[in-house]
């Protein structure tokens, strides 16, 4: 048990340092393995749409460790609209009418990102070692895809081109299906956009 822990340790150090140095990485999530990189740093999200071969008029989900991270990037109001979405059990990515505090190219064109709360033990406690959001894509080429879940199963093309690839583990290998997804329109009603 005490080798798990120090893995993940090292695992969050290199994965750190990787996203301050602007670089991206391959990590696993609560839900699929995804592509990530520091979400304030413009050069590192280009690089993640270079990656994916992303049309730049896509926008990217983040991932945050708790509210009080997720409400830097979208207020207050926006934050108790939707907490029963945003702390749900189930994996719940929620569409903020606008953002704040995040590079160019995260959000969408209308201003509007998906933000998840980190319930993966590797995302919670690399966005607090990080102190910020980061954004967290499918880990497959735009168009391609996704291969269910496990390293294994990820594109050569893409483990080849991160910076960084987290190592599998039983503590690392949660997840499988993508999150659910419920937007907050301006008004504050919700829609769910996929169940």
């Amino acid at each position: 048990m005490g080798s798990n822990a120090e893995a993940l340790r090292d695992d969050v150090a290199k994965a750190l340092a990787t996203l301050k140095a602007g670089g991206t990485i391959l990590y696993p999530t609560d839900t699929i393995w995804g592509i990530g990189c520091d979400a304030a740093n413009a050069a590192a999200v280009a690089a993640v749409y270079e990656l994916k071969h992303r049309a730049a008029s896509k926008s990217l989900i983040v991932l945050v460790a708790d509210m009080e991270m997720l409400e830097r990037y979208v207020g207050s109001d926006a934050c108790r609209a939707a907490e029963a979405f945003a702390c749900a059990e189930r994996p719940t990515t929620v569409i903020y009418p606008s953002a704040m505090n995040l590079a160019v190219g995260v959000a969408a064109n209308d201003g509007s990102v998906g933000i998840r709360i980190a319930q993966h033990p590797f995302c919670t406690a690399l966005t607090k070692a990080l102190g910020g959001a980061i954004v967290s894509t499918s880990a497959n080429i735009s168009g391609h895809p996704q291969h269910g879940k496990g390293l294994a199963n990820v594109e050569e093309e893409i483990r080849n081109r991160v910076d960084y690839v987290v190592n599998e583990r039983q503590d690392t290998a949660k997840g499988g299906a993508a999150s659910r997804i419920v937007r907050i329109r301006p008004d504050g009603t919700v829609e769910i956009v996929r169940e």
